[in-house]
């Protein structure tokens, strides 16, 4: 398994897409994605990246396999 690599948010948002997530749509403190049942909370933007350990916050509550991330770029 590849190790993740950190990630931009506009490319997280654009991957994400990929896979079906449609948003991102404003709410509370934090914008959300959402792909069927699930509602996908993303980050706020900041100066730097997103980091691999977020990221991989991010794709378990998501459901996306590190395998499946890798294979979409």
């Amino acid at each position: 398994m590849a190790k993740l690599r950190p990630i931009s948010r506009d490319d997280l948002v654009k991957k994400l897409r990929k896979y079906g997530f449609s948003g991102p749509y404003q709410g509370g403190n934090h914008q959300f994605m959402i792909h069927e049942s699930t509602r996908l909370t993303l980050p706020n933007v900041h100066r730097g990246d997103i980091s691999s350990d977020l990221l991989s916050r991010i794709l378990r509550q998501a459901g996306i396999s590190r395998e499946d991330w890798d294979e979409r770029d």
